[in-house]
């Protein structure tokens, strides 16, 4: 049976990764937005492949992107969207570390539904669609169903963005806890979902702001592994907050009980 949402969202982001892919294999010019952050013609040429795309096949479903959004006076298009990160990692994009993805991720009430997390430049994709729904991913074969791990009993892997250090604040969280920390891996942009909903790390932590499109798929795709994603409060991730910011959040394979 096939799933049309998912089943266009999946060639969405193929063909947001083959046109920045194609912009990788030249020079390209880096330029800054406003907030500072990067930002090149691979994510804007992305972006329009993406929009083009999802608008034609879904015109009742508005598309919430990163280059196109207007945060600060933003309105939520209504209970379904889609929120979209057309590359995500730029700053992996450009320091060509082969570490950066195309999320397309569905909202639905504040939820994060339906999930697509594509490296382009390390052929894997992940997919979820819907609660109870299993996650996969895709690599040089067929579809794989994954899973996400319980931490060890000696300890957890941790997996955590490679250009934001939270070496203080990680010390600080897992103060006075009964666990320990076997291992720290450092991996761009939304792939660390993947990583953990796969089973092969057991933590991603970060304690500063993100915005949603930078989460939504992942942890769409996340959940439906059986894992979580939480506020620093403790409360679930939810969508369509005012200006689409996240302030910090915790994910977790299977969290232990303490």
């Amino acid at each position: 049976m096939t799933d049309p949402l998912l089943d266009i969202a999946v060639k969405a982001a193929l063909a947001g990764g083959e046109e920045v892919m194609r912009i990788y294999a030249e020079p390209f010019e880096v330029r800054h937005k406003e907030d500072k952050t990067v930002v090149t013609e691979a994510d804007l040429a992305s972006e329009r492949i993406i929009e083009q795309m999802l608008r034609e096949a879904f015109p009742d479903i508005p598309v919430v992107s990163e280059e196109t959004a207007d945060p600060a006076n933003w309105v939520p298009p209504g209970p379904r969207f889609w929120c979209v990160d057309p590359l995500d990692g730029t700053r992996e994009f450009v320091n060509r570390t082969d570490e950066f993805a195309v999320n397309i991720g569905l909202v639905e009430n504040g939820k994060a539904v339906l999930g697509v997390v594509y490296g382009p430049a390390t052929g894997v994709t992940y997919t979820s669609h819907g609660p109870g729904t299993a996650a996969q991913r895709h690599r040089d074969g067929p579809l794989e169903p994954i899973m996400a791990r319980a931490p060890a009993p000696d300890g957890i892997v941790v997996i955590h963005s490679r250009s934001h250090d939270n070496s203080r604040r990680l010390a600080e969280y897992f103060e006075g806890k009964p666990v320990s920390i076997l291992e720290r891996r450092r991996c761009g942009s939304a792939l660390k979902f993947g990583v953990l909903a796969a089973g092969e790390a057991d933590f991603y932590p970060r304690f500063g702001t993100t915005m949603e499109w930078d989460t939504a798929a992942g942890q769409a795709i996340l959940e439906a592994a059986g894992g979580s994603v939480i506020t620093l409060a403790g409360t679930s991730l939810v969508y369509a907050k005012p200006g689409l910011k996240n302030d910090g959040f915790l994910a977790w394979g299977k969290k232990p009980a303490w």
